[in-house]
């Protein structure tokens, strides 16, 4: 059985970008996490989300992560974060979108990447 929680669209804010130009603004991006874990029947029937995934950690642990330190490519925060959840919670495997909003004329680009967890 493969059950997942999410989270769609948290705000973060960050200094990314390859001109230093655009890494010295601070620029909204948008995440969005898809995660596996094998407890959501178990945290239901107790009724214990200490059973389970608390998904108000894993939003300030993707916030923590992102403002730790400024990147140039999307592609490295994507890889930093899902190290790091995956280092930080027992997911089986976690898909990440990120959404930045830098050029005019679209509403956004997006990196989307899926890992499996190593335990």
């Amino acid at each position: 059985m493969s059950d997942s929680i999410s989270i769609q669209c948290l705000e973060v804010w960050t200094h990314i970008g390859v001109p230093d130009e655009e890494r010295a603004q601070i620029q909204k991006l948008e995440i969005s996490v898809t995660f596996e874990v094998k407890t959501v029947s178990v945290a239901a029937l107790a009724d214990d989300v200490s059973l389970t995934i608390n998904y108000f950690n894993v939003a300030q642990s993707i916030k923590v992560i992102t403002q730790s330190k400024e990147r140039k490519l999307i592609e490295t925060l994507a890889e930093d974060l899902a190290n790091g959840l995956l280092l930080e919670f027992p997911f089986q495997k976690i898909e990440l979108e990120i959404r930045k909003f830098i050029i005019p004329e679209c509403r956004y680009i997006s990196l989307k990447i899926k890992r499996n967890s190593q335990r």
